[in-house]
C-alpha cells in the first residue's frame, strides 16, 4: 500500500524531533508542492504541528507544568534561510545574548544576510534579517563570526573583564588558524582584543 503524503510527512517531522522548525521546502523531494501544502494544513489542524507564520511550521515543544513551549527564533530563522538557501549570522543584542555577554533577551532578533532584507512576526517577537556584505557574512556560521558581531554590538569601551573571560571560554575549542581567517575582516579594535585574550601574537 502507497504511504500517504501526510504520513511520509509525518515520518519525517518525527525524525527531526519536538522543536524542529520547518517550511513546506524541506519536503520537496516527497511530491507535488499542492499535496505537501494540503498535508501540512490537515497535519495543523490536527494540533500535530504548529503554524508559525505563512508557509512556516513547527513541531511544537510540550513541557509538563508550561504546556507547548514558543518556538526556538535560531531554529525559525534557520529553517527560513534554508528555504531561501542563504547563509545568516545572528548580530546585535541577539549575538551579544548568544555569547553569554547579555542575559537580556530582545525584543528584536536580527540576522545578517546576503540578498533583500525582510521581517517575519513570530507571536511576539519580530526576526529581523538584514542585508549586509558579503565580506559581514565571510565568518557566518562561525564562533569568530558570532563573537565579531556581539563585539561590535557592545563598543570597544563596553568589554569588562567577566566578558573577556567569556570570550575565551567561547574560542577555547578554535585553532589559531581558525581564529585568524574568522576575524581577519573584523575591526583593528576586535582583532587586536581577541589576540590579546587569546593569547597570539597579532
Amino acid at each position: 500500500m502507497r504511504e500517504s503524503m501526510e504520513n511520509k510527512i509525518k515520518n519525517r517531522i518525527l525524525e527531526h524531533g519536538s522543536g524542529w522548525c520547518f517550511t513546506p521546502m524541506h519536503f520537496a523531494d516527497l511530491g507535488s508542492d499542492i499535496s505537501i501544502r494540503k498535508a501540512l494544513s490537515q497535519l495543523q489542524k490536527q494540533s500535530f504541528i504548529r503554524r508559525l507564520a505563512q508557509g512556516l511550521y513547527d513541531y511544537p515543544k510540550k513541557h509538563d507544568l508550561l504546556g507547548i513551549i514558543p518556538p526556538d527564533v535560531n531554529k525559525v530563522a534557520k529553517a527560513i534561510a534554508e528555504k531561501d538557501s542563504v547563509l545568516i549570522q545572528p548580530a546585535g543584542a541577539h549575538a551579544a545574548n548568544l555569547v553569554g555577554f547579555s542575559t537580556q533577551v530582545p525584543g528584536r532578533i536580527i540576522f545578517l544576510k546576503e540578498g533583500a532584507s525582510k521581517k517575519v512576526k513570530v507571536g511576539n517577537q519580530e526576526i529581523i534579517f538584514k542585508k549586509t556584505t558579503k565580506k559581514n557574512m565571510l565568518s557566518a556560521g562561525t564562533r569568530e563570526g558570532l563573537l565579531i558581531q556581539a563585539l561590535k554590538n557592545l563598543g570597544k569601551d563596553h568589554i569588562d573583564n567577566k566578558m573577556q573571560m567569556q570570550m575565551a571560554k567561547l574560542l577555547k575549542d578554535s585553532t589559531e588558524e581558525e581564529i585568524r581567517k574568522n576575524i581577519k575582516f573584523a575591526p583593528a579594535w576586535i582583532r587586536t582584543l581577541v589576540f590579546e585574550v587569546i593569547g597570539i601574537k597579532p
